[in-house]
């Protein structure tokens, strides 16, 4: 596996244990449909909370929240509504981005609720 799938791996680990340290039930990890795939999905609060993480090596080049593009966020409201679809769920849904970028032998860590709303 290459190095920046390692990277990515342990960003996902990291960000789902540290959203189930703020009660977030963490429902499904790397969900895919038709090769579209979402990082973490998880309940909070009577939420249906869809994750995008973004993991990077350092901030020098783009933050990872700027990796977030109209086409991936396309791709992640697509394959959230083949899972409500799938899941049944009535839940309200919530899109979350989790950003993690690597200090030492500790991590960055910033949660953004409500990141991103699905274009009508």
């Amino acid at each position: 596996m290459a190095d920046h799938n390692v990277l990515g791996k342990k960003g996902e680990a990291i960000a789902a244990e540290y959203l189930e340290k703020k009660g977030f039930e963490i429902l499904e990890r790397n969900w895919v449909y038709n090769h579209k795939e979402i990082d973490l999905i998880a309940k909070h609060n009577n939420y249906l909370v869809v994750i995008e993480v973004k993991t990077r090596s350092t901030d020098g080049w783009e933050s990872p929240k700027e990796a977030i593009t109209n086409g991936k966020i396309r791709f992640i409201v697509e394959a959230t509504e083949a899972y409500i679809n799938e899941m049944d769920i009535e839940n309200e849904v919530r899109f979350d981005v989790v950003t993690l970028i690597p200090n030492g032998e500790d991590w960055t860590i910033e949660h953004i609720d409500e990141a991103f709303h699905p274009s009508l």
